[in-house]
This record gives structure tokens, sequence and C-alpha cells, in this order.
């Protein structure tokens, strides 16, 4: 195996020779093969282990072994301890996201503070038909059915071309240690039930599964990158990025083949009820679909994607007696004036003496109303968005500048009237939004 490597880095990954690589090392025997391929090809190698606090003492277990190792091979380890069920229940998302995560933002910080050049990962042919099994099982367009690239960005994955049986085997004549992961064993992931029961069946009706695999996913790239050239040309008909990325319903539907396009752009932002997806074409306004990190939204001729906000942010925020400026959650910045300018939207004069300080920074909610600038009588802002067609986006975008909870300023839309500058107005405040 060890010739085998050295050719294939040679023929197909000769850029990573003379680099400073980061070997992503669990202690599991894909990991440790790897180190000890590299470290036998004298690639410029150091590792890089996480601790996610996972499985107790096990955990523990595998950080001793992974930095025994790397000393026994004077190769420099760093290690990252991570609170992932935490960092999980805080972020409302799954093990499995927050994990890879939370690894991949560590390698590349690493990578960046250390100016290394490339992250190794184990990543081999069995892991590969297991993924595109699994994106079978739960259902999945072309880009699901290529299996893992062996290059994506700076990670490269060099032992994509060789089989679990092959690292066993490697492992075994070069007297290889490794750790053995107890939850590879149990069937409560998909991953596991599909490696332990459903694969060597497959490989029993067909003892050269693996091959075939090969030689199915080489044309299915193929046919991925034509995909790939068409879905772009599409999309910079359709699809405007300013803000949020926007989906233009009628330009889309000009195509036939429209819920294809859908899924190439949207798949990589975790969505996976595509049925759900598609029929927001014809849904009404305000109708939602959910991945665990972003939102897709109905607002009338669009579809519009943005991240899901964090809820366990601070929604209130507040502003002190000659405070200059305000830089989170949105840039104000606050002076005296003598005159009043030109006023724009994103420009406001107040009578200082009308405030009550602390000022506060808000979202809106329900029931909330204020005196438009220029107007008798008061508005619900409910009645404000609506009348300014608002879309649910630009109202979960909105702030509002409050003193003692009354509204001044729906920051960068509409001044109230209550706090204009008058004729006996003695301090005029200036206050200035930045987008």
């Amino acid at each position: 195996m060890l010739t085998k490597f050295q050719n294939h880095i040679n023929h197909n990954l000769p850029f990573l020779k003379g680099q400073q690589l980061l070997l992503a090392t669990s202690g599991g025997i894909d990991s440790m093969v790897l180190l000890h391929l590299c470290h036998q090809l004298k690639l410029d190698i150091r590792v890089a282990h996480c601790n996610f606090q996972l499985r107790g003492d096990e955990s523990d277990e595998d950080e001793k072994f992974v930095k025994a190792q790397c000393e026994k091979l004077d190769v420099l380890l760093f290690v990252n301890h991570f609170d992932t069920k935490k960092f999980a229940e805080k972020q409302k998302l799954s093990i499995q996201v927050v994990a890879r995560k939370l690894r991949y933002d560590w390698f590349n910080t690493l990578l960046i503070n250390n100016d290394y050049d490339y992250i190794l990962t184990a990543h081999h042919l069995d892991d590969s038909l297991e993924t595109v099994l699994i994106n079978f099982t739960r259902g999945s367009g072309l880009d699901g059915l290529t299996g893992i690239p062996q290059q994506n960005g700076n990670i490269i994955r060099p032992l994509l071309p060789f089989s679990r049986n092959e690292i066993e085997a490697f492992a075994k004549d070069n007297n290889v240690e490794w750790r053995e992961d107890s939850s590879n064993a149990s069937d409560k992931y998909l991953r596991n039930k599909l490696r332990h029961d459903v694969i060597p069946i497959l490989k029993e009706l067909n003892p050269s599964l693996l091959d075939s695999f090969e030689n199915t996913v080489s044309s299915l790239q193929q046919a991925k990158s034509l995909v790939s050239d068409a879905s772009q040309m599409v999309y910079k008909q359709v699809v405007s990025e300013e803000d949020t990325i926007k989906i233009d319903i009628s330009k889309l539907l000009k195509f036939q083949n429209h819920k294809a396009y859908l899924y190439q752009w949207l798949s990589e932002y975790g969505f996976t009820d595509w049925d759900a997806v598609y029929d927001l074409i014809e849904a009404q306004s305000g109708k939602q679909v959910f991945s665990e990190t972003h939102i897709l939204l109905k607002d009338r001729n669009h579809l519009i994607l943005f991240p899901k906000q964090n809820d366990s942010e601070p929604i209130h925020f507040w502003i002190k007696k000659d405070q200059k400026e305000v830089k989170f959650p949105l840039k104000l910045a606050f002076c005296n004036v003598n005159d009043i300018l030109v006023q724009a939207t994103n420009t406001i004069f107040v009578d200082e003496d009308k405030l009550q300080f602390p000022l506060e920074i808000r979202k809106w909610q329900e029931g909330d109303w204020f005196y438009p600038h220029g107007m008798n009588g008061k508005k619900k802002l409910s009645k404000f968005f609506k009348d300014e067609k608002f879309s649910l986006l630009d109202k979960s975008n909105t702030w509002l500048l409050c003193s003692e909870n009354q509204i001044v300023w729906i920051v960068g839309k509409r001044q109230d009237e209550r706090f204009k500058v008058v004729e006996k107005t003695t301090k005029i405040l200036k206050i200035n939004y930045t987008a």
C-alpha cells in the first residue's frame, strides 16, 4: 500500500510535496494509517486532534493515545477540547453538524495562524460509498451521488482510492496501533447500519462492488460538471445577491427543469424536504421552509434565502447619555448640531430634551405603534410594514430606537413625530445610521 500511496501522491496530488500539512487525527485506524503513510514518505506534517468530550473517559484516552503516537513519531500535535453537547443545545443543531463545524473551523484557524497549506483527512473509498448510500436513502440529486470529493478547497483526502480492507491490511502488516471508537459498533446511526448490515450483502452479491462504485462515480462526476456549468448560467439570470439571496420566481419558471436548478442552488444550505421547497413556488407569501441553518421564504414574487437568527442573542441594547456611537447590533452615530441639514432615511434630527436615557435598541413587537413623522395620529407598526410592503425578512431585520419604550425611529425607515425638532428646541441631536 505504501508504494500505491506514493504513486497516488506523485500522480494525483504532487502539490502536497514540500507543503506544510495538517493531519486531522482521531486515533482511529484510518487516521493512524494516514499518519504513518505520510510520515514514511517524509511529508511535512503536524497533527490536529479534537476531543469532543462525547464519550467520557474514552474521549480522553483517545487524546492520550494520539499524543503518545505523535511523541513516538516526533510529530507536532495540536489538541482542542469542545463542549460539543452544550454548543449543540445552544445553537439548536445536531451533534454531528456541530462537531463538523467546530472541527473545521478550528482546522482552518490553525492553517491561518500558522501559515500551513492543507488539511488532510482520512476518508477512504468505503466512506465514500457509505456517504452515497446515505444520500440515496434520504433522497438526493447528482451532488449526493458523486461520493466524497478528493479535494474541497484546502481539504485533501489522500486515502480516497483505498478500501477499508487495504487500510486494515497495512495496519496489520506494519504494526500500526489505533483506538476503536465504541460508537462505531452501535447501529444507532444510519452510517453504521449501512456499514454493518447493508454493504456486506452488496459486496457478497458483487465482489467487485468498490471497483464498480469508482467507475460509476467517475461517470457521474463528469455529468455533474456539465450540470454545474448550466446551473451557473441560469443562476446569473434568475438570482440576485445583495443582503440576501433572492430567486425571481417568474424568471425561474421559464425553465422547464426549474426544480433541478433549485436543488443545485439550495442543497448546500442543508435543506432536505425538497417537496416543501418546490411547493413554495405556488405557496402564499409568508410560507417558509427551514433547514438547520437557513430559512427559505416565499415573499410575493421571490424566494428569499437567509440564515437563521440565533435566538440566544440579546434583543435589547442600551445607549447611555453622551454616548457618541453604537457599533452593535447596528452602527449609529450621535452628535449635537446647531441646525437641521437635509434629512435622509439614514439620518434624523431630534429634540434631545424629549429623550429619556438610556435609549433602547430593540426588535419590533406585535402591538407596537408610533406617530409617523409628518402625519397626524398614531399608527401600528404592523400597518406601517404592510403599507410599505415589507417582507417577513424586512420586518425581522428592522430595529427600533426607543425612549422609555416610545419609538423614536424605525431605524433607516421613519422618524416619530413626537421627538421632532420644533421652534422651542434648544438641543438638536443628529442620529446617523450606517448600513
